[in-house]
C-alpha cells in the first residue's frame, strides 16, 4: 500500500505538491505553548516528509509560485512603501532599517563563527529574521552561479534545514521580546503605554467581534418645537462635537423631501435622523417624539470599502476630512493599512493605499468614494493582463547582471518581480482604471504562492534534511535566537531612547520590520489595544523589501 502510494507520488509529483499543501495547512493550525506553527512551517515540514518518497518537482514550478508571492507582497505594500519616503516617517524608517541591517550583520558573523555553509547561512537569516522571501531570493541568486545542478540542490537542502529550525525559533523569540522583554526594558507595560497614547490622541475604545448592538441607526421623529424655524444646517450644528447625526429626509404632509442644508424645518415635520446610536438614545427628547415611519426610513444605505488614491486627500488628518461637504452624512467604520485595522482618532494622517470602510446613504457614500479614490466593491475579476505584464517586466529588470570574474552582481528575477510589484501597487493606487487584484486573489498569491514554493523546497530537501538537522541543530537554534534577539533589541533601543517613540507604536514597527504577524498579534493582546498597528504597516512595507534583498546580499558576500 505504502509502496504503491510512493510510486504514484514519484510518477505524478504535481500530486505530491498538493498533498504537501493540504498536510501543511493542517499542521500549521497546531498550537504549541500558545504559538501557532503556521502554514509556512507546516508546508515545509510536510514537503520534507513527502520528499522521502523520492518525488521530484521542476524548479520552474517552484519559481512560478514564488514570483506570484513576491508580486503579491509588493502590490499590497507598494502604496505604503512609497508614501513612507518622507521626513515625517524618519523614526519608523530608521527603526526598520536598523532591525534589518543588524539581522544581516549578525547572521553573517555567526555563520562565519559556526562555520555554516552558504545554504545554511541563508536559511538561518531567513528564519531568524522571520522573512520567508529571503529563502527564495537566496536560492534564485545562488542558482545563477551554481557550478552544477547538484550544488544547487545541496544549497536548497541546506536552506530548508536552516529555515525550518530558525523560523520557529525566530517567531517565538520575536513574540517574547516584543510582548514580554521590551516592557521590562522600558519600565512600564504595553497596556500603560498604549493607554497613554490613546488618551493623548483621543482614540475611542474599540469592540471586537459581532454584536447585536448597531452603532449607526436611522430613526424618525416629529420635530420638537425648539427645532421649528431652524435650517437643516443649524439643527445639525447642535449635535455635540464628539457625536454625529444628520437629517436624511423630511416628511412634510404627504411629501418626502431630500433636504439641502438651507432647508427650514416647519412645525409638524417628521425627520429621518441617521446617527450614532448613543446620541439618538440620549438626545431623543430634544429632537422630538419618535415614531415608526417605515416609508420615511426606507433610505437606500450602503457599507463600502474605499481605497484612498486622491493625492489631495493623502496626508490630511481625519478631522480635516470631516470638514468636507461630502462627509456630511457618512460614518467611518474602520481603516485598514497594509491589511491591518488601525485605530481611528481625529489626528490620524490618511495615507495613499489606506482602505476606509464608509457607511451611510448610498448617494452620500458614492460622493465620498469620488472624493477619496475608488470603491473597492466585491468582485472576482482579476486584471491578469496587468499581473502578467508586471511580473514579466520585473523579471526582465532583474536579469541583467554585472560580471566580475565568476561572480554575477545583479538584482535577480525574484528581486526584479518584487520591485515590479511595489510599482504595480503604487500605480494602482494613483490610477484606478486598471490593475485591480481582489483581496481573495492577493491571499492566494501571497499565502498559497509562498507555501507552494516552500513545500517544493521541502520536497527537494527531503532526502538530506534529517542528516543536516542532526549535524547542525543546536548551532541553528543558537544562531537564529541571537539574530532575532539582537536585531529586535537594537531597534527597540534606537526607537525608544533616541527617537522617543511610544512603546506601543515602536513594538508594532519592530513586528512589521520583521514581517511577523504572530508577534503583532501577541503585542496587541498584551497591550489590549490596536495602537501597535499604527507602526506595523510602514515597518512591514520596508522590512519586506530589505529582508528579501538580504537573501541576495548574504549569498554574494559569503560566496
Amino acid at each position: 500500500m505504502i509502496d504503491h502510494l510512493f510510486s504514484i507520488l514519484r510518477a505524478h509529483p504535481e500530486l505530491a505538491l498538493f498533498l504537501a499543501l493540504g498536510i501543511g495547512y493542517a499542521v500549521g493550525k497546531i498550537t504549541i505553548f500558545g504559538v501557532t506553527i503556521g502554514a509556512v512551517t507546516g508546508c515545509l515540514l510536510a514537503g520534507v516528509l513527502i520528499g522521502q518518497t523520492g518525488a521530484v518537482l521542476s524548479n520552474d514550478v517552484k519559481q512560478a509560485f514564488f514570483l506570484l508571492f513576491l508580486f503579491a507582497i509588493g502590490y499590497r505594500t507598494g502604496p505604503q512603501f512609497f508614501q513612507s519616503l518622507n521626513a515625517d516617517a524618519l523614526p519608523q524608517i530608521a527603526v526598520t532599517v536598523t532591525l534589518c541591517v543588524v539581522a544581516l550583520a549578525v547572521a553573517i558573523v555567526l555563520s562565519m563563527l559556526f562555520g555554516f555553509d552558504l545554504g545554511t547561512a541563508a536559511g538561518v537569516l531567513a528564519g531568524g529574521a522571520t522573512e520567508s522571501a529571503t529563502v527564495g531570493v537566496a536560492i534564485d541568486t545562488f542558482r545563477k552561479t551554481a557550478p552544477t545542478p547538484e550544488a544547487a540542490s545541496q544549497f536548497e537542502s541546506a536552506v530548508a534545514t536552516g529555515f525550518a529550525v530558525a523560523y520557529l525559533v525566530g517567531v517565538v523569540t520575536a513574540i517574547l521580546v516584543q510582548s514580554q522583554l521590551a516592557p521590562r526594558m522600558f519600565g512600564r507595560s504595553l497596556k500603560e503605554a498604549c493607554a497613554e497614547l490613546e488618551a493623548e490622541l483621543k482614540i475611542a475604545p474599540q469592540t471586537s467581534g459581532d454584536t447585536a448592538r448597531r452603532e449607526i441607526e436611522a430613526r424618525a421623529f416629529v420635530i420638537a418645537d425648539a427645532l421649528v424655524g431652524l435650517t437643516v444646517a443649524e439643527a445639525e450644528a447642535r449635535v455635540p462635537e464628539n457625536q454625529k447625526a444628520y437629517i436624511e429626509q423630511i416628511r412634510r404632509g404627504e411629501e418626502i423631501i431630500t433636504p439641502t442644508p438651507k432647508e427650514r424645518l416647519q412645525a409638524g415635520d417628521i425627520i429621518a435622523v441617521a446617527g450614532l446610536r448613543g446620541f439618538l438614545v440620549e438626545y431623543s427628547s430634544r429632537i422630538g417624539t419618535e415614531i415608526d415611519d417605515r416609508t420615511l426610513l426606507d433610505i437606500p444605505v450602503e457599507v463600502l470599502d474605499i481605497v484612498v488614491t486622491n493625492k489631495e486627500v493623502a496626508g490630511k488628518r481625519l478631522w480635516q476630512l470631516r470638514q468636507q461637504p461630502e462627509a456630511r452624512s457618512v460614518f467611518l467604520r474602520g481603516i485598514l493599512r497594509a491589511g491591518q485595522p488601525i485605530p481611528i482618532f481625529p489626528g490620524l494622517t490618511v495615507r495613499r493605499g489606506d482602505v476606509m470602510s464608509i457607511a451611510g446613504a448610498r448617494r452620500h457614500v458614492e460622493e465620498v468614494a469620488k472624493l477619496l479614490g475608488y470603491a473597492d466593491r466585491e468582485t472576482t475579476a482579476t486584471d491578469m493582463v496587468f499581473v502578467g505584464v508586471f511580473i514579466f517586466l520585473g523579471g526582465l529588470i532583474g536579469i541583467p547582471a554585472l560580471k566580475l570574474g565568476a561572480l554575477e552582481i545583479g538584482l535577480g528575477v525574484a528581486v526584479g518581480v518584487l520591485i515590479a510589484g511595489l510599482c504595480a501597487g503604487w500605480l494602482r493606487s494613483v490610477r484606478r482604471t486598471f490593475g485591480f487584484v481582489p483581496e481573495a486573489t492577493l491571499w492566494f498569491f501571497d499565502s498559497v504562492g509562498l507555501c507552494a514554493f516552500i513545500a517544493c523546497v521541502g520536497i527537494s530537501a527531503g532526502p538530506s534534511f534529517v542528516a543536516g538537522l542532526v549535524q547542525s541543530g543546536p548551532a541553528l537554534v543558537i544562531a537564529s535566537l541571537l539574530i532575532c534577539l539582537i536585531s529586535h533589541l537594537a531597534a527597540l533601543a534606537l526607537g525608544r531612547w533616541v527617537f522617543g517613540m511610544n512603546e506601543g507604536v515602536l513594538a508594532g514597527t519592530c513586528c512589521g520590520a520583521g514581517t511577523s504577524a504572530p508577534a503583532l498579534a501577541a503585542v496587541q493582546e498584551a497591550a489590549g489595544s490596536k495602537v501597535p498597528t499604527l507602526g506595523y504597516g510602514l515597518g512591514y512595507a520596508i522590512g519586506n523589501v530589505l529582508l528579501a534583498l538580504w537573501g541576495a546580499v548574504l549569498v554574494t558576500v559569503l560566496a
